[in-house]
């Protein structure tokens, strides 16, 4: 959705001029012959796949990647063609087929994945894009060190017999957002490792990579040929340890306003909002946010979460329900239809996703993307 009317219940603002900034300044940290994939999966974080997807294209990205095989099959549904799409997260039964047909570069990290994908490439009579994925040890998907020499052995096989190409192997790492985790040097020993193998054994891969977003940013050993940024895309910082988001160059790309749906006056002794966790110390008054959980405002972030109103940065007072919060305004009277933003830019004195991420004890990269349909996205910088 694009109405751009200046009093709407809410709206998350996507600006796209941010997402290229941010895009160029990651190229800038990357030697020349390092490619960029935007992660784009998850709706782009909740910012949009199509607009976000295109306007990272335009500022240099080289490849796009998602989770799913269906937000990929969208995006060249959408008509973003002639650029290299990867998606990783398949299961039995998903649609191997289209995923060749629409030119994919399809991640295996076992042998049933490598089973349908070349039964796919047989009844489509193509040859199916694939990228061999290591369990250096996140633990999560791809191939366990002692099932790898496998998994290759039969990836050339397939090859051999024109039913797949094998045009990346990859990996992903634990801690990479904790500077200095021993983690991190073991995942690249063991990458390193794998890579050897698969190369010696005759695969010849366009793409070798593992960097996420905090490696891109603090890694360059781990660049490889290519690296993924996700978060960092969408102007958030990866964590606190590394920096915020204007100390490591980024812009955040969503601002999540609401406007005040009412200001009442209300006496000493009040309670607000469901179980009346918050009770009013002396006479105030009150502004409703006609935001909620439904909305993807967490309501972990009860009694904590950060609200700009009138040049003030607020708090929720007491709990946030499934359609609206309430903010103590201790006695100032902004006009009903007045702005609140919940999140934005540091730079222009907002609070950020970051901050929120602090309330509800969770990560920013869960704030931003848990914005729900119910929030319209008005697009800047198109």
């Amino acid at each position: 959705m694009t109405d751009t009317a200046p009093h709407r219940r809410a709206r998350a603002e996507i600006d796209l001029g941010a997402l290229r900034a941010n895009v160029r300044s990651l190229r800038a940290r990357l030697a020349p012959r390092v490619r960029i994939m935007a992660v784009v999966k998850a709706d782009a974080y909740g910012h949009g796949a199509e607009r976000c997807a295109r306007a990272a294209l335009d500022a240099g990205a080289d490849w796009l990647g998602t989770a799913t095989p269906q937000e990929a099959l969208a995006l060249r549904a959408a008509g973003i063609t002639g650029v290299p799409v990867m998606c990783w997260l398949w299961t039995p039964g998903d649609p191997w087929d289209q995923g060749i047909e629409a030119g994919l570069d399809m991640s295996v990290s076992g042998r049933w994945a490598l089973d349908e994908v070349t039964a796919a490439a047989r009844r489509t009579g193509g040859t199916a894009r694939i990228q061999l994925k290591a369990d250096t040890g996140l633990g999560r998907n791809g191939c366990q060190p002692a099932d790898w020499p496998a998994l290759v052995a039969a990836a050339l096989e397939a090859e051999k017999a024109g039913l797949v190409k094998v045009t990346g192997l990859w990996s992903h790492f634990a801690c990479a957002d904790e500077p200095g985790h021993p983690s991190i040097a073991a995942q690249l020993d063991v990458f390193r490792s794998m890579l050897d193998h698969a190369e010696k054994a005759g695969i010849e891969p366009e793409v070798r990579h593992i960097a996420n977003s905090p490696a891109t940013l603090t890694l360059p050993e781990a660049h490889f040929d290519l690296v993924r940024p996700g978060i960092a895309v969408y102007g958030v910082s990866p964590s606190p340890e590394l920096g915020t988001s204007a100390e490591l160059g980024l812009r955040p790309v969503m601002t999540l306003k609401a406007s005040v749906a009412l200001v009442k006056e209300v006496p000493p002794g009040h309670g607000v909002s469901y179980g009346h966790h918050y009770v009013t110390g002396g006479e105030t008054t009150l502004g409703l946010i006609p935001v909620g959980y439904a909305d993807g405002v967490p309501r972990h972030a009860s009694g904590r979460g950060p609200v700009l109103v009138d040049g003030t940065v607020r708090t929720v007072a007491g709990r946030v329900a499934m359609d609206q919060f309430v903010v103590d305004l201790g006695g100032d009277r902004p006009a009903p239809g007045t702005e609140a933003v919940l999140f934005g830019s540091a730079e222009r004195g907002e609070p950020t996703a970051e901050d929120w991420a602090v309330a509800a004890d969770t990560i920013a990269y869960e704030i931003v993307t848990r914005i729900g349909a119910r929030v319209p996205r008005v697009y800047l910088g198109e």
